[in-house]
């Protein structure tokens, strides 16, 4: 792993043998905040050399649900990104996964960082409360942990972009993570791992959100993590405050809040509700 790895993470078994109970037993669902584990230099290295996706063919993601840019594939990845993700996807780590999670099944890696690698969030930019898609489009595995890296220095509270994580019925957000430097989330991606970035974010225009993404898969998973014959892409969620806004304003028609929040982007919403409150 050197040289990304801080010297007080080396002996990965040990620290994974640590932090395995707090992970296991982590409300809303399994997942674990590790500040400092990689080298600051070899982070540093990644941040300096972290493009404008904006200015590149990157994956643009555009809709009320979700303003953000994102890395395609290994070509995409900058030298010092791409050195460590790939560090990140052999066996040391992938041990420490395996002890941490507790997971049965093998994890394997995703050589292809189908839908993770470098992701850009500017202002404005959001990710509403989703659990994530259930198998690799290319492999056919099974989506089983995530793992973020956030590359965001002075990062101030007023700015916003925490990733929260939320319940399974969605009353509430049980977790909120600032996107810090050298911050490290790690969680197990199941159908009631409802999670998001889902406030615009607020930050200066110069700035942005900026974090790695990898995710790791299995062969099968267990029954109980099994929603539906059919494997389900990311499953979007109202959030209980977003729907009981709409519905004081659009009183009983419920088709029409549910129908305003799913597809209108939040400066839509706001002119709507508006224009509602005024012809009451």
């Amino acid at each position: 792993m050197h040289p990304y790895v801080s010297p007080q993470f080396a002996d990965l078994d040990e620290k994974a043998r640590e932090l395995a109970p707090k992970y296991r037993t982590a409300e809303p669902f399994p997942h674990v905040v590790i500040d400092g584990f990689f080298e600051d230099a070899g982070l540093d290295a990644a941040l300096a050399e972290f493009p404008d996706l904006s200015a590149r063919e990157s994956i643009r993601f555009e809709s009320p649900k979700e303003i953000k840019l994102a890395s395609s594939g290994d070509a995409q990845l900058t030298p010092n990104v791409r050195g460590l993700l790939r560090a990140l996807n052999a066996e040391p780590f992938l041990k420490f996964l395996q002890q941490l999670t507790g997971i049965e099944e093998t994890l394997l890696p995703d050589p292809y960082f189908y839908g993770g690698g470098m992701h850009q969030i500017k202002r404005g930019g959001l990710l509403k409360v989703h659990a994530d898609f259930a198998k690799h489009e290319v492999t056919g595995l099974d989506r089983r942990v995530n793992v973020l890296i956030y590359l965001n220095k002075d990062w101030d509270e007023a700015f916003g972009g925490c990733l929260e994580l939320w319940d399974r019925k969605m009353q509430s957000s049980e977790q909120r993570i600032h996107p810090l430097f050298n911050r490290m989330v790690v969680f197990s991606t199941t159908p009631t791992a409802f999670h998001g970035h889902p406030d615009a974010l607020a930050c200066p225009p110069e700035r942005s959100r900026k974090s790695l993404a990898l995710y790791y898969y299995t062969n099968g998973r267990p029954a109980a993590e099994v929603v539906s014959d059919k494997p389900h892409s990311t499953r979007f969620q109202v959030r209980k405050g977003d729907a009981e806004d709409l519905r004081a304003v659009y009183g009983n028609r419920g088709w029409l809040s549910r129908t305003a929040h799913r597809w209108l982007p939040p400066a839509a919403l706001s002119a709507l509700r508006k224009l509602v409150s005024r012809g009451r």
